[in-house]
């Protein structure tokens, strides 16, 4: 039996939480709780990350991580399985956290905007599938036609690329991996690009970027582009850093196919008769939009977060049936991820959540490249030395 705890809260809170617990489809009492576990697991959470024995852990493991902009771990599982030791996440999706947590163990912290980067434990790799944002060069250039000095923060200011170089600057990992749809390099007409690479560049890092697809490893054409950083204060100036060689596609979309799967994700004749007449009428107009019926023996489209609205960008052909949707686990393998990764949201969240994903093995891939180039032994002391030599 559970223990009962008596308080008093004004009406405006009590109002605010009626409402909030009805969206959830939850009592009061039922919220309550589980806001109150959240909470407590995150403040637990972070002291724990906090206060863990680093030098216990650095004997045990190559080197030290952490994953910000963390979504369900994909990262983290790939830089664990090159030996890897996660000492710090962030993440503020709550329905990431939950997935994340019951995953790992770690309730990651929920908004990195509100954390002081002396608090984040020291590390050797920052991680990071930071969202995509404008930025704006006018302040900066404002501040310069005035005469006034300026930091090289502050064009990122306002941005969650922000938070990202406000704790390399402060905790100087020996080198990161960010992670950004293909399109970054020529977002707001590539500003975003040239202020991301010019900002990491001012914080004294070599910068090597690349776009890779998934579908060397798993049967979904899903391109990203990955930006490498290696810290020039401890391997010089001319360092290289070459992206790992992929191997041949070789996977289908039979491949990762339950082989029992529930009517409900098959298509309504509702739907299916209007996925047909879009596409008809997008057609007639010379365009290309349109469901993606998937060649079983082929590659599927990009999985989007969206995919849950009415999955019409990867349908598989049924004989004698509509069309359905791919299932969360199949989701999830089109990512990468491990049969034992733990679905424990809603299928819509869990759509939305394998849609956000990075694929696993790709990451793995340049991790592997990474910790094979790179010492993570080397000290700023010791890389002068043998330059002096």
């Amino acid at each position: 039996m559970g223990k009962q705890i008596h308080i008093k809260v004004s009406d405006d809170i009590h109002r605010l939480l009626k409402e909030a617990s009805a969206k959830n489809r939850k009592t009061v009492q039922e919220y309550v709780t589980t806001l109150l576990e959240y909470s407590l697991k995150e403040q637990l959470s972070l002291y724990s990350f906090l206060n863990k024995d680093t030098d216990y852990l650095q004997k045990e493991y190559s080197f030290r991580f952490i994953d910000l902009f963390a979504g369900i771990g994909g990262m983290r599982i790939a830089f664990e399985n090159v030996n890897g030791h996660c000492v710090f996440t962030s993440e503020w999706d709550k329905f990431c956290q939950k997935t994340y947590y019951e995953n790992f163990g770690d309730l990651p912290f929920g908004d990195i905007t509100k954390i002081n980067e002396k608090d984040i434990p020291d590390h050797d790799i920052l991680l990071a599938g930071f969202p995509c944002q404008p930025f704006s060069i006018a302040g900066v250039s404002k501040k310069q036609s005035l005469g006034r000095e300026h930091g090289f923060l502050d064009k990122t200011q306002g941005t969650l690329f922000f938070d990202v170089a406000r704790i390399i600057k402060e905790k100087r990992p020996k080198a990161f991996l960010l992670e950004n749809v293909k399109n970054l390099v020529n977002h707001d007409k590539g500003n975003t690009f040239k202020v991301i690479t010019s900002t990491l560049r001012d914080l004294n890092y070599l910068i090597y970027y690349k776009v890779l697809d998934g579908k060397h490893f798993v049967p979904q054409h899903r391109e990203r582009i990955f930006i490498v950083g290696l810290d020039k204060h401890v391997y010089g100036e001319n360092f290289l850093f070459e992206f790992p060689t992929l191997p041949d596609p070789n996977k289908c979309v039979k491949d990762i196919l339950e082989k029992k799967v529930d009517p409900k994700y098959t298509l309504s004749d509702n739907l299916w008769t209007y996925l047909q007449e879009y596409a008809r009428k997008h057609k007639a107009k010379g365009n290309g939009f349109g469901f993606g019926l998937v060649d079983l023996s082929g590659v599927s489209r990009t999985l989007s977060a969206r995919y849950y609205k009415d999955g019409s960008e990867i349908l598989i052909p049924q004989k004698g049936k509509n069309p359905r949707k791919l299932t969360p686990r199949e989701c999830a393998r089109l990512q990468g991820f491990p049969e034992w990764f733990k679905i424990v949201v809603s299928d819509t969240q869990a759509y939305k959540q394998f849609g956000n994903a990075v694929t696993v093995p790709v990451v793995q891939a340049v991790a592997q490249q990474l910790v094979k180039t790179i010492d993570f032994n080397v000290t700023t002391y010791e890389r002068e030395q043998r330059i002096a030599l």
